[in-house]
């Protein structure tokens, strides 16, 4: 009893504070999405869409930069650089609001470029531990929920309070100051990984160029192909975020502030509670298999609904909380847990911080291709028409990559336990 009570009990301090300091950090990222700058444009493009692919930019930036600085981080400068890159954040917002636009879009380029490091080093307290999978999935949860809570934070602070719309995101970003700073001493009270958790998950350690370069030649295929479906993956969810208030609106929902927090938070309740159960999955190589199938599960959820949803069979909240559960059914797992079990499951010398940031990387460039494609190559097309035909399309390529690795696993899982077979009678027989 007193062992369950003390993993309860680090349950609970590691939730908390890994999931309240990412929350957070969205208060600094997405606010400025919730308000819709209409009637603006620069050079022809949608003042929206380029302050989107601005900050993205910086985001992109920052993914291929934490490539090196997350893989080879010690944990004595996590803090520090945690906050650090927080208030870079915020100064970046204060500038945008003051100075006039177009001018001010650098700034939301300065506001992505140190907050694409938040997530390393939060995930860092987190994996090679037997209760990564909880952790990670709640983890994940906190930015499906924060992205809706924070747009909702946003508009209250437009709608009550009268703020501008350029002043709006260091307002509500300046509201989670304090909350962040809690949260970061909690993620440094979390105690060290267990000798019980690196004979499970292999120990995590920082990887040096030679590591890295290792590790990518030994598993070219399967990284490649699943960094390719990552990259359309992030542009459907980061377009379905950052226009969350247009395809909302376009479905009859304009003006309600809380449907953005309702259906967010339905969508974390349940992808939690379908991939926390993946803990209980002890094998390495049957939980990397499970998640294939969960994706796949997900992509499915995803062309289906819509298909549903255009043959008027589902509803329109309905259709945006299935499709939702889908995607994220498909994002999540690469944000932690799929990379935290191949880490695992291959005994590779290294951390799963490293093949997150590479798919992270190469996803937000999918993300600004897409924002390019629809401003350039589909202007006269409605946001949720974008959004339909993305769905369908994210559907067929991802059932394919999907099976594909599916394939590459399980033929690898099925090589390493032949040569444990043959390990053993080798020793039986001496």
């Amino acid at each position: 009893m007193p062992v369950n009570t003390s993993k309860l009990l680090f349950l609970l301090h590691a939730s908390i504070a890994s999931f309240g300091a990412y929350f957070c950090m969205y208060a600094f990222r997405k606010p400025f999405t919730v308000a819709t700058f209409e009637e603006l444009q620069v050079l022809g493009v949608d003042y929206k869409i380029l302050l989107i692919i601005s900050q993205v930019l910086g985001y992109v930036l920052s993914k291929f930069i934490g490539i090196k600085v997350i893989s080879e981080l010690k944990t004595d400068k996590r803090t520090l650089y945690l906050l650090l890159l927080i208030l870079l954040s915020e100064a970046a917002l204060i500038m945008f609001a003051i100075i006039p636009q177009p001018y001010n879009v650098i700034f939301m380029f300065l506001n992505g470029l140190p907050l694409g490091m938040i997530w390393g080093i939060v995930f860092s307290y987190l994996e090679g531990r037997k209760l990564t999978e909880i952790l990670g999935v709640i983890l994940c949860a906190s930015f499906i929920v924060s992205s809706g809570m924070v747009k909702s934070v946003g508009l209250f602070v437009m709608d009550f309070w009268n703020v501008s719309q350029f002043w709006m995101p260091a307002v509500t970003g300046a509201l989670f100051i304090l909350p962040l700073c809690f949260c970061t001493w909690l993620l440094e009270k979390i105690p060290l990984p267990t000798d019980e958790d690196k004979l499970l998950r292999t120990e995590r350690v920082p990887m040096s160029k030679a590591d890295r370069k290792q590790l990518l030649q030994t598993f070219l295929f399967p990284i490649s192909t699943i960094v390719v479906f990552y990259m359309i993956l992030s542009a459907f969810r980061d377009f379905r975020d950052n226009f969350a208030r247009e395809l909302w609106d376009a479905v009859g929902y304009q003006g309600d502030i809380s449907v953005y927090t309702t259906s967010e938070t339905i969508i974390a309740i349940v992808v939690l509670l379908v991939l926390g159960g993946t803990f209980y999955i002890k094998d390495n190589a049957k939980a990397l298999l499970t998640y294939h199938i969960l994706i796949i599960i997900g992509v499915l959820s995803i062309g289906i609904s819509t298909l549903l949803f255009q043959l008027q069979i589902l509803g329109p909240f309905l259709w945006m909380v299935v499709c939702g559960f889908g995607l994220y059914m498909c994002y999540v797992p690469f944000n932690c847990l799929f990379f935290d079990r191949f880490i695992a499951m291959f005994k590779i010398r290294g951390n799963a911080g490293f093949l997150i940031y590479v798919a992270d990387a190469f996803g937000y460039l999918g993300s600004i291709t897409a924002l390019l494609y629809k401003n350039f190559g589909q202007a006269n097309l409605t946001w949720l028409d974008f959004f339909v035909y993305g769905a369908y399309f994210i559907t067929l390529i991802g059932v394919l990559i999907i099976l594909g690795s599916l394939f590459y696993f399980k033929k690898a899982n099925n090589r390493t336990q032949q040569k444990i077979i043959e390990t053993e009678l080798h020793y039986e027989k001496i």
